[in-house]
């Protein structure tokens, strides 16, 4: 018998944007423990939003459990909060309710912005900006990227690889001192799952360098010419790949259409500072799509349109405060009202 560290982590009840939390317990396993043997555990909610002080008790049920390189013996265990009877999910619990398909598969695209002592890495600590964007984007050397984001980059890659979270890619972003990072799943509380934890791994990570994530989706406001952050939603399902065509398809951007508001609801806040019309978005009251548009709502690949209509569309409207969650449910939601015969 071996002592795993194990971490729980849970999302509390702050609004419009949930935190982290995680607190560690001790408990002796043979081997690395599976979903099943992991105990529920009790917290405070009175002190994450979650409850009142006069009947405090809130319940941490392990939904995901991934390995944590970084300790002896440890593991990251994601949880759903219920309430103290233990089956019933808390209302902040945003998990248990979401529409699930295991044929659904899920790639979010995770921007972000690194900031220490206030500012974006890179930008100058007395305050104004660094040069116009441009050579930012994927770019190399110390003088587009720094000397700290890209050892953070490059080792929460390695983190998360390690804790067998899909993780498919990094690159620098638009705007300086702003990263991406790319997780596919199948499922989309799987999905969620390991987004969820990939930002905590950053989150962690980061504190050892005595630097914050960033994940307002407009950081630097409206006024000025910087990008802001999205989470790019790329989705398909067993009929978009195997059966597709363009006639299902439009029915299908309709039913995007029509469902607008009710996505632009759960898709982060502050939205409308970044869907502007401006810096790669289409505006927050418009919906529309587009072939390699990076402009549109919906952006269309070409190798979509040159499959049959077939294979995975990208939702460009989340930000990177958006609760992967509602964001992956709010989609299955909508392409259940468009008929596949």
């Amino acid at each position: 018998m071996a002592k795993y560290k194990l971490e729980y982590i849970w999302l509390d009840g702050y609004e419009p944007v949930p935190n982290l939390r995680g607190k560690t317990q001790v408990k002796e396993f043979a081997n690395f423990p599976t979903l099943e043997e992991l105990p529920m555990w009790g917290f405070d909610g009175s002190s994450t939003r979650q409850a009142e002080g006069h009947n405090s008790d809130c319940m941490l049920k392990p939904v995901a459990v991934f390995p944590d390189s970084t300790k002896k013996n440890g593991a990251l265990v994601m949880c759903e909060v219920m309430m103290p009877d233990g089956k019933t999910p808390h209302r902040t619990n945003a998990r248990a309710t979401i529409h699930d398909d295991p044929d659904a598969w899920f790639g979010f695209e995770q921007e972000y912005f690194l900031y220490k002592d206030g500012v974006p890495l890179g930008f100058p600590k007395g305050g104004g900006f660094p040069p116009p964007q441009g050579k930012y984007y994927t770019g190399v050397g110390y003088d587009a990227v720094g000397c700290i984001a890209r050892e953070i980059v490059d080792t929460h890659l390695d983190l998360c690889l390690d804790a067998g979270i899909n993780h498919e890619g990094i690159n620098a972003e638009v705007a300086k001192g702003q990263w991406e990072f790319q997780i596919f799943g199948k499922g989309s509380r799987k999905a969620a799952d390991q987004m969820w934890i990939a930002r905590y791994i950053l989150m962690r990570l980061c504190e050892k360098y005595g630097v914050d994530v960033n994940f307002h989706c407009k950081p630097l406001g409206p006024d000025v010419d910087w990008n802001g952050s999205g989470m790019h939603s790329n989705f398909s399902t067993k009929h978009m790949r195997e059966v597709g065509g363009k006639s299902y398809f439009e029915a299908l951007m309709n039913a995007f259409d029509k469902h607008k508001n009710e996505h632009i609801a759960v898709y982060g806040p502050d939205n409308h500072l970044r869907l502007t019309g401006l810096h790669e978005t289409q505006s927050i009251d418009k919906f529309n799509y587009g072939i390699a548009n990076r402009g549109a709502s919906v952006r269309v690949p070409h190798s979509f349109v040159n499959n049959g209509y077939k294979g995975y569309l990208e939702d460009r409207r989340p930000n990177s405060q958006g609760d992967p969650y509602k964001i992956a449910s709010r989609i299955l939601q909508t392409i259940a009202t468009v008929p596949t015969k």
